[in-house]
C-alpha cells in the first residue's frame, strides 16, 4: 500500500520500496546547510500548512540557536534610513530594549542608498527575532534579513533554496562550539 505523509514504519517488519526497489535506512544522522528561502519555518510542522523543515540532530540544533553558548552568527541586513553613530555605539555596548539586555553585536556598514542601508551584524546570542527588535528600537524597519554564517560555516555561494551536505570536519567544529563531542 502507498505511505501517507507521517507513517511510521516498524523497522524489520515492514518492507518499503521505491519504484519496486528496497529502501534501506540510513545509519547515523545528516547534516545538511540549507540556504532558507523566506516563508520556510524551521520546525516540526505548521498548523498553517507552510513548507518547514527540520534537523535530524535536535540537540546540536537547539544549541546552536541558544543565545546560553554564544555561537556567533552573522547576517546580511538591509534597514530603512541611515543609522547614526550613536545607534552603530549602542549596537556595539550593547543595548536595553523593553527590559531585556542584549549583549554587544559588531556592526558593519555595508552600503548606503538614499533610502535603505545594508550592513552586517555578528551576535552572539541569536535571541527571537533580536536583528529586528534591535533596529526596530533604534528607530529603523529591517527590510531584509539573511543569516550568513554560524560560527566559522559561511553561506558562500549557496542559490536560495539549495542545500549542501557538511563534512565531518564542518560537523564537528559546529559540534565543539557548543560543546559537545564531535
Amino acid at each position: 500500500m502507498p505511505a501517507v505523509t507521517g507513517q511510521q514504519i516498524a523497522p524489520g517488519i515492514d518492507r518499503v520500496t521505491l519504484d519496486g526497489r528496497p529502501v534501506e535506512p540510513v545509519s547515523g544522522r545528516t547534516y545538511l546547510m540549507m540556504n532558507k528561502p523566506a516563508g520556510v519555518l524551521t520546525s516540526v510542522g505548521d498548523e498553517r500548512g507552510r513548507p518547514t523543515v527540520i534537523t535530524d540532530d535536535g540537540e546540536l540544533a537547539v544549541r546552536l540557536m541558544h543565545p546560553r553558548y554564544h555561537v556567533d552568527k552573522e547576517y546580511r541586513v538591509v534597514i530603512t534610513g541611515r543609522p547614526d553613530s550613536d545607534a552603530l555605539r549602542r549596537l556595539a555596548e550593547g543595548m536595553v530594549v523593553s527590559g531585556e539586555a542584549f549583549r554587544p553585536a559588531e556592526v558593519r556598514v555595508l552600503d548606503v542608498a538614499p533610502a535603505q542601508t545594508r550592513l552586517s551584524m555578528v551576535l552572539r546570542e541569536g535571541r527571537k527575532r533580536e536583528v529586528r527588535r534591535l533596529w526596530q528600537a533604534l528607530g529603523h524597519r529591517v527590510v531584509d534579513l539573511q543569516r550568513i554564517r554560524i560560527d566559522g560555516l559561511d553561506l558562500g555561494d549557496l542559490e536560495e533554496g539549495a542545500i549542501r551536505s557538511l563534512g565531518p570536519d564542518e560537523t564537528a567544529r559546529l559540534k565543539t562550539a557548543v560543546g559537545l563531542t564531535p
